[in-house]
């Protein structure tokens, strides 16, 4: 059900329209090199390894070749959606008991002992075997000449190389490659990525294989061991993505949602609009405090079972047919009140088990091929550590993810895959793509994709509106750093004063900025299945914009 009364949204942007391919890219040149593929006679599968590898270039806070791929895709020939988990597990020299024995209470969050193996390349590959039309080393081109001959720095990846400064300095190539003698870039200048672009002329004629043996990967885990790292040169060549067909699903108002399967988060989105179902969040209005207090609960019920039960389904028996049920959702529901409540896990039937920077981009094509990309290097910069002189800047997802509690579900283990806040989706309208979204935000990914997607099938929005409109975020999530620190629900500007007073009569403790100033990068293409034309949305919160062919 839509609102009869539609909320007017001032946008930055104006939502572009294509009857053919679009291309929505945090990264301005990402974009481009994904319309000139579409342009030239690509499909969506090829333009998106090309937007893929330069976003890997040219959004080095965000993601890269040391980063882990989640993607949903759609196939129009077969009309089947497939998923994609690139996460790596962690070392097998691993375990709690190392970490604890050297006084850690957390994870670390910067170094060899925080990454993970990157599953990026082996997704383009993979990708390309699968779907493509044209070569890996064709698709990668723009992303080598981008790294060997550079780009102008943005002023928001200046911003991001102030404030990360520290982090970068720390280890001897990483100090090479993204400082000027251990001080920030600048918006303006040019950063050129030599050993980073050898690597990538490695993969482009040897394909995955010359990235995780032989020389690329004999340096990397040189450079992991050398540093206190764990990881070896045959844990590079042991390596594997997972496919999946079809990805896990629910409905919400007679469309099908397909999300990215444990150990992502995307089970979570699931349940929290399986739960929102059972509300008219039309007639609540958009941006009230009855409508956003009902979405921050069901968040919370989510979270509490994403807490309880989830890990790698190697490891852990999660009971995800349960959780993203919908009977399950209506008894999470029935705890929702009308003043805000700490939640308890959700009581299931199967065995109980003993901000984050990243990019999202997304893309069709004139033939109906669709992919919701979103990949990572967790924190900005990952772990601040680039492997030797393989130029690649390691992600620090072991680090951010695992926990060192005892028995849960999520504690570190040896070739064990940590939980993940990345999540793409797709969502269908009587069997095909109708909206193809996502965004980064670490733990704010989850309520994010809810409020975009209910913007459009609540509110009516349009792309540009439903990526554009203010949002709420809340606190803690699943960060092992955080996840006991007091509840805090914060508003973007857009919320009438009256309303903010009726979010904290209801208990919240609430935190307002003006504008809109929350991190992310929300994309968003809208397919109108009568006309099929595409619109697309790209978060002016961040650099990029939609490219359409």
């Amino acid at each position: 059900m839509v609102t009869a009364t539609r909320p007017r949204i001032e946008t930055g942007r104006n939502t572009v329209y294509s009857s053919g391919g679009v291309v929505v890219s945090i990264s301005p040149l990402a974009a481009s090199a994904g319309a000139r593929v579409l342009a030239d006679g690509g499909n969506a599968f090829d333009a998106a390894i090309a937007t893929a590898a330069v976003e890997a270039v040219t959004v080095p806070p965000a993601c890269g070749v040391g980063g882990e791929p989640f993607v949903i895709m759609y196939d129009a020939t077969t009309g089947q959606v497939h998923g994609m988990n690139g996460s790596g597990r962690a070392p097998m020299a691993a375990n709690r008991d190392f970490f604890v024995s050297r006084g850690h209470k957390h994870m670390p969050l910067q170094g060899p002992l925080a990454a993970a193996i990157p599953g990026e390349v082996l997704g383009w590959e993979q990708i390309n075997e699968r779907f493509g039309t044209r070569t890996l080393a064709k698709l990668i081109e723009p992303a080598i000449g981008y790294a060997e001959d550079g780009f102008a720095v943005s002023e928001q990846l200046g911003n991001g190389f102030k404030v990360l400064n520290d982090k970068l300095s720390q280890f001897p190539y990483s100090r090479d490659i993204f400082t000027r003698d251990g001080n920030p870039i600048q918006p303006g200048e040019t950063l050129v990525q030599k050993n980073l672009a050898k690597t990538l002329k490695k993969v482009a004629s040897g394909g995955a294989e010359a990235f995780y043996k032989g020389d690329v990967a004999r340096e990397m885990a040189r450079a992991f061991q050398e540093a206190g790292g764990l990881y070896t040169e045959q844990e590079f060549a042991d390596h594997r993505n997972v496919w999946y067909q079809p990805p896990i699903s629910s409905t919400y108002r007679g469309h099908t949602i397909y999300e990215t399967t444990p150990p992502s988060h995307g089970f979570m989105l699931l349940e929290i609009l399986n739960i929102l179902e059972g509300y008219d969040l039309a007639s609540m209005g958009f941006y009230t405090s009855e409508s956003v207090h009902t979405m921050v609960e069901a968040k919370k019920l989510a979270f509490a079972d994403r807490n309880r039960y989830a890990g790698d389904p190697d490891f852990v028996d999660t009971p995800l047919s349960e959780l993203i049920s919908k009977p399950f959702a209506a008894m999470r529901r029935r705890l929702i009140e009308a003043t805000s409540g700490y939640y308890e896990p959700g009581p299931v039937t199967a065995p109980i088990p003993g901000d984050g920077n990243t990019s999202y981009f997304c893309v069709v094509d004139k033939e109906g091929n669709a992919l919701s990309f979103i990949h990572s290097l967790s924190m900005g910069f990952g772990s601040g550590f680039v492997a030797g002189n393989t130029g690649v800047l390691l992600n620090n997802r072991i680090g951010r993810g695992f926990s060192l509690v005892e028995g849960h579900p999520n504690v570190i283990e040896g070739g064990k895959r940590t939980m993940h806040t990345l999540n793409a989706y797709i969502v269908m309208r009587e069997g095909k793509p109708y909206l193809v979204g996502g965004t980064p935000g670490g733990d704010r990914q989850i309520a994010w994709n809810a409020q975009v997607i209910t913007n459009v099938l609540d509110h009516g929005m349009n792309a540009q509106e439903a990526v554009e409109a203010p949002r709420w975020t809340s606190t803690p999530g699943t960060d092992p750093h955080n996840v006991e620190d007091p509840f805090v629900l914060e508003l973007e500007g857009g919320m009438e004063e009256s309303q903010i007073e009726a979010l904290r009569d209801r208990g919240h403790d609430v935190v307002t900025h003006p504008g809109r100033v929350f991190g992310g990068s929300a994309k968003l293409i809208v397919i109108d299945p009568a006309t099929h034309v595409r619109t697309a949305g790209s978060d002016p919160r961040t650099d990029g914009h939609a490219a359409a062919v």
